[in-house]
């Protein structure tokens, strides 16, 4: 991490930082480590929107952002960083914007791109701290993979319905001891679709909020050296039952990153570490296809396995049967005619797909590629 002996401040910045300077124990060297500091965030979304927040306004010199998405509407309920203007707007540049209206004082870099193997490390290279606010399995082993390559320190966390995690890992401490990472927690990812994503499980909206300002307080307190993180330590929160757990982690002497015989040397492909790709893949359709099929009235059935809150929000005129409840709704999804499968973007539909076709034998099914949201911004046509 840079030095931050060096590190002046202006009239503006001092009185800024005020109640951080006077605070015992903290004081005006931990703030001159933050202005030194580089932060990389991953993803500024629901855990990205606090944490991007919080840590601009404490006074993290340099914070970088990666996300190559775009704001939609249902990202509000939970993804406080963005308003209603933002909608339609790069997560990346929109976040950039609010930000510097926060804290003029301190360097936005933003990396308009999805995290990958192929980049991961020169972008991670230049950070000294990582904190991972994404949602999938695939991006969460990349992110600790590089983290570990690299030796920087990863700040996770995770949220889903009304339970958040959080920990620190690969943190080296005053003594020169490397503290456990990712994969000691979970050495393999579950099998494909057993643990649903926010978008198909749902999240309560103030809970990204309250862990990702964990997750911030965790990231102040690595690059400040003030406290004791949260390393070889998994923190659980229920907002249900307020109930808290926290579980001891140990490193692990098979990990295949740092244990006793290491294995990994260089970035994998984690989509099919996890699994992803090796799942047959479905018929599809594309939405200028699909809208020839409606305007030359070709005979097709169009199912919509999204759920009720999103069909109440947007749809297309199809049946709709959720995810959860397709196999179960099967009767209703003929097999004399062409079937049309969608849902926001096409992951949900297609794992309906697959699973109606193994269990019930169906070989008529399409998946509409890019779903509703490709439909509704590339044809969307006045009925």
């Amino acid at each position: 991490m840079p030095s931050h002996l060096d590190i002046q401040f202006s009239k503006e910045e001092l009185a800024r930082y005020d109640r951080h300077i006077i605070i015992p124990g903290f004081g005006l060297e931990a703030q001159q480590k933050l202005k030194a500091a580089k932060v990389l965030v991953v993803g500024s979304g629901g855990l990205g929107s606090p944490l991007l927040l919080y840590l601009a306004a404490a006074g993290v010199g340099t914070l970088g952002i990666v996300d190559f998405d775009t704001v939609d509407d249902s990202n509000l309920q939970r993804q406080v960083l963005f308003g209603k203007q933002d909608v339609g707007l790069k997560k990346a540049d929109a976040a950039q914007k609010r930000l510097e209206s926060l804290n003029p004082h301190i360097k936005i870099q933003v990396h308009h791109t999805r995290l990958t193997s192929e980049n991961a490390l020169d972008i991670i290279k230049d950070y000294d701290v990582v904190a991972d606010g994404t949602d999938n399995f695939p991006t969460r082993y990349l992110v600790n993979d590089a983290s570990v390559l690299l030796g920087k320190t990863n700040v996770y966390a995770s949220i889903f319905q009304f339970e958040g995690q959080v920990a620190v890992f690969n943190y080296t401490n005053s003594k020169g001891e490397t503290g456990p990472n990712y994969r000691d927690l979970y050495p393999t990812p579950p099998p494909p679709g057993l643990v649903p994503s926010c978008a198909e499980g749902g999240v309560l909206g103030v809970l990204p909020g309250i862990i990702g300002s964990m997750q911030a307080n965790e990231v102040i307190k690595v690059v400040t050296g003030v406290g004791e993180p949260l390393s070889g330590r998994l923190f659980i929160f229920d907002a249900l039952n307020f109930e808290t757990r926290t579980f001891k982690v140990k490193r692990r002497d098979d990990n295949p990153l740092n244990g006793s015989n290491p294995t990994i040397t260089k970035l994998i492909d984690y989509e099919f570490f996890c699994g992803l790709k090796t799942e047959k893949p479905v018929q599809e359709i594309t939405v200028e296809q699909f809208y020839d099929w409606q305007v030359k009235g070709e005979k097709f059935q169009l199912i919509d396995v999204r759920e009720p809150h999103e069909y109440e929000t947007s749809n297309i005129g199809g049946k709709l049967i959720p995810l959860g409840t397709v196999l179960e709704n099967a009767n209703l999804i003929r097999k004399d005619v062409k079937v049309v499968v969608h849902c926001k973007s096409g992951a949900r539909s297609a794992k309906a797909i697959r699973e109606l076709e193994e269990k019930f034998g169906y070989n008529n099914l399409y998946n509409l590629k890019g779903g509703i949201l490709a439909y509704l911004s590339q044809v969307a046509p006045v009925s």
